[in-house]
């Protein structure tokens, strides 16, 4: 059986305008679905590429028992005097730095300032809250750890740290502690000392914050 070819083929003519628009429109169809596919994995693959890391998983302790003066904690705005040997804040300090404390006390008190501690000894229950609060307030626990050690890495859990409070009294210590071996540690805590001077009077340079 022969097949016979389109009379605009035999003639030598040109194929019917309608015939090429359909072919044409075929072909930009496919290129245009081709490139379309081409675009839409190009992207897949550079938002893989792009795609930030996501960020580690912070592991919170959920305290669910009340802290109490037991573990060093004072409710907000509450001070006590470096004398009050009644509260485990004061009575658990290193014997040392209590003495160095009382001692600064009693000569800003010469000098009509009062020196009270906001915050001295702490249990590992009462610095795991505060970390776990300033990772909520700082959104990470990078940020939070600017202002607040691990219950492992805190002097304060080791008794060797103090914060002082009274008008006037962090500066007064900031400028007078060295005599008594008490120094700022971090440039962003004017009310943290530890007992790190030199017999010299010296002390050491200031880090930026808690996380060094």
């Amino acid at each position: 059986m022969s097949v016979r070819a389109p009379s605009w083929l035999r003639c030598g003519d040109d194929p019917p305008i309608g015939m090429v628009n359909s072919v044409m429109g075929r072909i930009m169809g496919l290129g245009a679905g081709l490139f379309g596919g081409l675009v839409t994995a190009s992207a897949v693959l550079t938002g893989a590429l792009t795609a930030p890391a996501p960020s580690p998983q912070i592991a919170l302790v959920d305290n669910t028992e009340a802290l109490t003066s037991s573990d060093g904690s004072l409710a907000d705005g509450q001070a006590f005097s470096p004398f009050d040997l009644q509260q485990p804040a004061i009575a658990k300090l290193d014997p040392r730095l209590l003495a160095a404390v009382q001692n600064a006390a009693n000569a800003a008190a010469a000098e009509g300032i009062t020196m009270t501690v906001t915050s001295g000894w702490r249990s590992p229950a009462f610095q795991q809250t505060l970390l776990d609060n300033a990772v909520q307030t700082y959104g990470s626990l990078a940020a939070a750890r600017e202002y607040v050690q691990t219950p492992t890495a805190s002097r304060h859990v080791t008794g060797e740290a103090v914060d002082i409070g009274g008008t006037g009294a962090d500066q007064w210590l900031i400028t007078n502690g060295p005599r008594f071996g008490l120094c700022q540690i971090y440039a962003n805590e004017s009310w943290h000392f530890e007992l790190v001077a030199d017999p010299l009077g010296n002390c050491p340079p200031l880090l930026p914050d808690a996380a060094g």
